[in-house]
């Protein structure tokens, strides 16, 4: 399209949670609130953040920090002849919560401060300018990414926050109130994974107490028991369905060993899976 077709207008393309943007008028001000962590990459153009007491202006190659529940007024404009475009990687509670298990910031000693409340201008480091060109290519669109190479796209993210700054762990990776979430929700997201009780009432933004007295509401099972009997249904419908085999399932829903979860299964079904799918 040429400008003259173009005229005043923006596009904005979501790629599982990856946002492109392109602005093409320079009265774009927007109020900005998210409910999750984001990082903003100004690949052309500016953008210009405002909290109300100072403006941070984010030029071409520049990106910022935004925190959770923060609010400020972003104005993307046309700087040096190039028009606005960017690329906001969202970190959802769900994606932390995953990435916190599987990278064990659970290390992380209790005696690093968190961040401060508001935007921060991060360092240009070697993590970041590999990472944003390398998605570069996905401003055209007509190339549309793979969900996968999007989520691998935000662990890079992740990982470039982490080691930047070590305040980042116990900022993105605080889970209680108000991150207070849906135990059922969490429980069949994160089946899979060998959660302790405690870690299971911190992820969900809990006491343990307050998890107990919860799951007690929802379950006449056992946490501990609700996990194993959803193993097994997930692992009896890949086997059934998908004509998996016991080696193929049983670490995949959360088992350790295929021993183990023969025993569960043969309890559960009175038979055991070798047999069952015959």
């Amino acid at each position: 399209m040429t400008d003259e077709q173009l005229g005043p207008m923006k596009l904005i393309f979501n790629y599982n949670d990856i946002f492109y943007s392109f602005f093409y008028d320079d009265l774009s001000g927007c109020i900005h609130r998210s409910r999750e962590y984001a990082i903003n990459y100004v690949y052309s153009g500016e953008m210009i953040l405002d909290n109300g007491t100072e403006q941070i202006h984010v030029g071409k190659g520049e990106c910022v920090f935004i925190p959770r529940d923060h609010h400020i007024t972003m104005y993307k404009k046309t700087k040096d002849g190039e028009r606005y475009c960017g690329i906001f990687l969202m970190f959802t509670r769900r994606f932390l919560r995953e990435m916190y298990s599987k990278l064990e910031q659970r290390k992380v000693p209790a005696n690093i401060p968190k961040l401060g409340s508001g935007v921060i201008k991060l360092p240009k480091t070697v993590e970041l300018a590999s990472l944003f060109a390398s998605m570069t290519p996905y401003f055209d669109p007509e190339v549309k990414p793979k969900d996968d190479f999007m989520n691998l796209k935000l662990q890079e993210g992740l990982l470039a926050l982490l080691h930047i700054d070590k305040r980042f762990a116990p900022t993105l990776f605080d889970f209680n109130e108000p991150w207070k979430i849906d135990i059922m929700e969490f429980m069949n997201e994160n089946y899979m994974y060998e959660f302790t009780m405690e870690e299971m009432a911190h992820y969900t933004g809990r006491s343990l107490a307050t998890f107990k007295r919860d799951f007690k509401k929802i379950s006449d099972l056992t946490p501990e028991k609700w996990l194993i009997r959803k193993r097994l249904e997930v692992a009896y419908a890949k086997m059934k369905e998908g004509g998996k085999k016991v080696v193929d399932v049983y670490a995949e829903v959360g088992f350790k060993n295929p021993s183990h979860f023969s025993t569960a299964f043969k309890k559960q079904y009175g038979i055991s899976p070798t047999a069952a799918f015959v």
